[in-house]
């Protein structure tokens, strides 16, 4: 009998690599104008998704296109609340014309990574979700400040990161990090057997340490992203393994 995995990816941010991805994937997460997009990336992203029957997922961040997400804006409570609920209000507007039905929400960049250690940022998202009246699930790291926030009030799944290193604590060692992306294919799966099979993982010093996932990302700007995802199916399929 098969066993099933979630795998997605961070989409709708410019790539080009969107159409040769997708069909690799389960879920994925759709960027919605805070790091990147507008109206008719989302609405592109969502119909290559729903043509490939691919969950599909919200993907809010600090609105700072400039630096792609990816540094921590200072932001009042909300600020940052009023900025992801209309992020994820034009995102719900154009699936509900697209009649997608939406999944889950991944947030992005340094704001995932700061809402995971941040109380007050986590309850600035939470705010934005519950204003929508809305409960999707959402992707978080397993035991962060987000985890701990979001679990009485959202359904939740656990996530790990295929092409990403991890420090002691469980974090994520920063992109700044020489060897913090991984980009060789045999690498990447590697890391991602580890945490499917053993729920543990190798982090960049050598040390082993648990870690807990439902689901398992990578980045479509990661080098070699559709080489990586190419041989993990390779491996799967090996491994009587199936995306789903």
């Amino acid at each position: 009998m098969k066993r099933t995995i979630d795998i997605n990816a961070d989409l709708g941010e410019g790539t080009g690599l969107d159409a040769v991805l997708m069909p690799y994937l389960s879920s994925c997460n759709i960027a919605c104008g805070g790091h990147f997009g507008n109206e008719e990336t989302m609405r592109e992203t969502v119909r290559l998704a729903k043509r490939h029957k691919v969950k599909i997922g919200a993907h809010p961040s600090f609105p700072d296109k400039d630096n792609f997400g990816r540094k921590i804006m200072s932001m009042s409570k909300e600020e940052l609340t009023t900025s992801i609920f209309h992020q994820l209000l034009e995102f719900l507007a154009v699936c509900e014309t697209e009649e997608a039905e939406i999944n889950h929400i991944k947030l992005h960049g340094a704001l995932y990574n700061y809402a995971a250690i941040d109380a007050p940022t986590s309850d600035a998202v939470l705010e934005a979700v519950i204003r929508l009246k809305w409960r999707p699930e959402m992707f978080v790291p397993f035991n962060s400040v987000l985890h701990r926030k979001a679990e009485n009030l959202l359904p939740l799944k656990f996530e790990a990161f295929i092409d990403r290193r991890y420090s002691e604590d469980g974090a994520l060692v920063p992109r700044s990090h020489p060897g913090a992306v991984i980009e060789n294919e045999d690498e990447a799966w590697d890391q991602l057997w580890q945490m499917v099979d053993k729920g543990q993982l190798t982090t960049i010093s050598g040390t082993e340490i648990p870690i807990e996932a439902d689901t398992f990302c990578i980045h479509s700007d990661t080098t070699n992203s559709e080489k990586i995802l190419k041989h993990i199916h390779k491996q799967l399929t090996d491994k009587n393994l199936e995306v789903e």
